[in-house]
């Protein structure tokens, strides 16, 4: 399995983006979807999930900005609105299953200021 994340790119700080993310092959058992950034000399943070039951949470510094969704057991969104110069980093999806935790290659999100 592998995943692919995509959408990512370059926008003036108060413009949105929407995240894409992809599964190649069968993937089952599916317990939690994330998304994750990393930024420039920073160390990987957690930013939203979605669990198979629907309940979500956001990191503080994203609540009320950015949505997470899904509209299949291959596919997981992630919009981004009023983005801030401080959200600029690469973006990874990841999936935790039963069977192991998978992760997309990145995206990379730059906002001006």
């Amino acid at each position: 399995v592998q995943l692919q994340a995509f959408g990512g790119g370059l926008v003036q700080a108060g413009g949105s983006l929407r995240l894409s993310c992809a599964a190649s092959g069968s993937i089952n058992g599916i317990k939690v979807r994330r998304w994750y950034r990393q930024a420039p000399g920073k160390e990987r943070e957690w930013v939203a999930a979605i669990m198979t039951s629907g309940t979500i949470n956001y990191a503080d510094s994203v609540k009320g900005r950015f949505t997470i969704s899904r509209d299949s057991a291959k596919k997981m969104y992630l919009q981004m609105n009023s983005l801030e110069p401080e959200d600029t980093a690469v973006y990874y999806c990841n999936m935790d299953t039963i069977y192991g935790n998978y992760w997309g290659q990145g995206t990379q999100v730059t906002v001006s200021s």
